[in-house]
């Protein structure tokens, strides 16, 4: 019998909801046909897929499903979005981006500048948070895009990008934001803001891995990333994954349903986490705004020991969690998450984020927050920094 698992590291990958995985199996194994093809078999399969479109377009509230291209993944999706931008202004070489975006976003942005390009990386503040000021004050003649999340991965903090959209359109700035983090968590309505790029993917909202969406506003200018056949009307070439997209339009349409339950319950049980361990753990610091945040989200630092090392306790009582971005995992530097909002390495390296999903309950929150008080006494016993009093 396998063991239950308590997982609270929904903010990495969440599970895939029974009913996507319903929808989705059909289209592995009877209708397996290419939807690009001639025949009936395959190019019958068109109409599944716009279906499809349709969902994850009232997902993020876009006012036409044509805006909506199909990639392989978040990441795909930030790099098509920047691509596009710089191909399609060739005359310029400013970007502007912040200090806390996903490494999708940074290590691409790094990338250009070793090709000529300039960046402007905005700062935020001690709570994560980011100026619109900043943003409007870093624009220039030459600012070929802005590229800024809508939610922070390992914080949960939100910025401002629909009132950043707003100013970047009245100068006339292509605007993206990576709103992997927030889509199914809060409420996106893109046919009533300016934001002219963005980005998600499925297998943050409990569809499989190796699915994700660009949505495109009406009449911007776009240059594929992927070059070769005539998929999604020749801005994305590569065989139409069918059963994945179809997987990934019914968990959309899954988290328009569940989005009330993600702001009170989810919320209710992060909210829990935090206050019984903030009970039960002395010298403790919750990292990141308390409010402009997602529902799901807490990050929390321990005083005096490693996150590493209370990761390998949480795991080995078959608890998940993360302390940061998955694709991050392996490093030994620090989260440039909370390094950027000033924290010390200290602070930094005690960090373990908890995030939570629609299938997370009561008793798994009371579980983790009965374990975690005894990994961190533990731990602080044999930390040479440990001041008496918490030994």
């Amino acid at each position: 019998m396998t063991e239950k698992i308590y997982y609270f590291d929904n903010n990495a990958t969440t599970k895939i909801d029974p009913y996507v995985l319903e929808e989705m199996l059909p289209y592995l194994t009877d209708f397996y046909g290419n939807s690009s093809s001639m025949h009936d078999f395959g190019g019958g399969l068109g109409d599944v897929v716009e279906k499809a479109r349709k969902q994850v377009a009232d997902l993020l509230g876009a006012e036409d499903p044509s805006e909506i291209i199909f990639t392989s993944c978040g990441t795909e999706s930030d790099n098509a979005a920047i691509n596009s931008a710089i191909l399609s202004q060739p005359g310029k070489k400013h970007l502007v981006t912040s200090k806390v975006e996903h490494p999708a976003i940074i290590n691409y942005f790094e990338m250009l500048e070793k090709r000529g390009y300039e960046v402007t990386w905005l700062d935020v503040d001690d709570q994560g948070l980011l100026s619109v000021d900043d943003v409007t004050g870093a624009i220039r003649e030459d600012t070929a895009l802005v590229s800024l999340m809508w939610a922070n991965n390992e914080t949960g903090v939100i910025f401002p990008v629909e009132e950043i959209a707003s100013e970047l359109k009245n100068r006339g700035v292509v605007f993206h934001t990576d709103a992997v983090q927030a889509a199914g968590k809060i409420p996106i309505d893109l046919k009533n803001n300016d934001i002219t790029m963005l980005s998600i993917s499925g297998h943050k909202l409990h569809a499989p891995k190796g699915i994700g969406a660009l949505y495109v506003r009406r009449k911007t200018m776009f240059k594929p990333f992927v070059v070769g056949g005539h998929q999604e009307r020749g801005r994305r070439a590569g065989t139409t994954p069918v059963a994945q997209i179809v997987a990934f339009g019914t968990a959309c349409e899954l988290a328009v349903k569940n989005m009330e339950k993600e702001n009170t319950e989810v919320k209710k049980l992060r909210d829990l986490l935090e206050k019984l361990i903030a009970e039960n753990v002395k010298s403790v610091e919750f990292l990141g705004h308390r409010d402009k945040r997602l529902p799901n989200t807490a990050n929390i630092s321990f005083g005096y020991v490693e996150g590493e090392a209370i990761l390998l306790l949480l795991s080995e009582n078959n608890i998940a969690a993360s302390s940061g971005s998955a694709c991050s995992s392996g490093s030994l530097e620090p989260s440039h998450v909370l390094r950027a909002m000033g924290k010390p390495f200290e602070t930094c390296h005690a960090s373990i984020r908890f995030s939570l999903s629609i299938y997370n309950t009561e008793e798994e929150v009371r579980h983790v927050c009965s374990v975690l008080p005894g990994i961190i006494s533990e731990l602080r016993k044999i930390s040479p920094f440990t001041p008496a009093e918490l030994r």
